[in-house]
């Protein structure tokens, strides 16, 4: 189920969202920005519903150190600042949607439902760069080997893997949750099998590993980005 990230300290505010959109996705309600950050370490969220004016600073300048650390998160400026000059700061922060209070909750509902939609469509294609293509369709990864795309034939836990962190790019993935999601809850596996899982990947990949990143003490991540 997705994850929705609600920063807001109003509990009227956090009631309706809930209502909205209780039956189709897991809310998690935090009341402040220090709190948020420390949610998003150990949590993924599909959309984070953030307010402007917060008990710990402003959401704004909040959603754009969001935005530059994480460009591929959703994030929805929920708050009763309605003017055109507070849309466009909000855009211009780096927010997907802004959202008026009071709301209708089947707007908000619809709002969010359609953006789960283009983020789910998103996740089902290839991610392709000039040296490593993976294929959703065909459950294949090839790189680029002499000028040509070869297959690295990857063992299903391998392309889980790969599949999973690429299609979250830019997100740290927590080991734990790596297991859980890979592997299963309900399957004991060493937490230290993940990292070496993740070793025999990168040799397969060859040329491509780098885009497998260690975060000491956390996960990994996929990252196009240079260290």
């Amino acid at each position: 189920m997705n994850k929705i990230l609600l920063v807001e300290d109003s509990v009227e505010i956090y009631t309706l969202v809930h209502r909205a959109i209780n039956n189709t996705c897991e809310i998690i309600w935090v009341k402040n920005i220090e709190e948020a950050k420390e949610s998003i370490i150990n949590n993924r969220y599909s959309i984070i519903l953030l307010d402007i004016e917060l008990p710990d600073g402003n959401g704004l300048d909040y959603c754009a150190e969001l935005n530059s650390s994480n460009p591929n998160q959703a994030i929805f400026i929920l708050t009763s600042h309605s003017s055109l000059s507070d849309k466009v700061l909000g855009f211009t922060a780096g927010a997907d949607d802004y959202i008026t209070k009071p709301f209708e909750m089947l707007e908000l509902k619809a709002r969010i439902e359609a953006k789960l939609k283009k983020l789910s469509d998103k996740t089902n294609l290839k991610f392709k760069n000039e040296i490593i293509e993976i294929d959703k369709n065909s459950q294949s990864v090839k790189i680029k080997d002499g000028g040509k795309f070869v297959d690295a034939n990857l063992t299903h836990i391998e392309f889980r893997l790969i599949t999973y962190l690429s299609d979250r790019l830019e997100q740290v993935i927590p080991r734990d949750e790596l297991l859980n999601e890979i592997w299963g809850k309900d399957v004991y596996v060493y937490a230290r099998s993940v990292d070496t899982h993740v070793s025999k990947l990168r040799k397969k990949i060859g040329p491509a590993s780098h885009l497998i990143k260690s975060i000491h003490g956390v996960g990994y991540k996929f990252s196009e980005k240079k260290d």
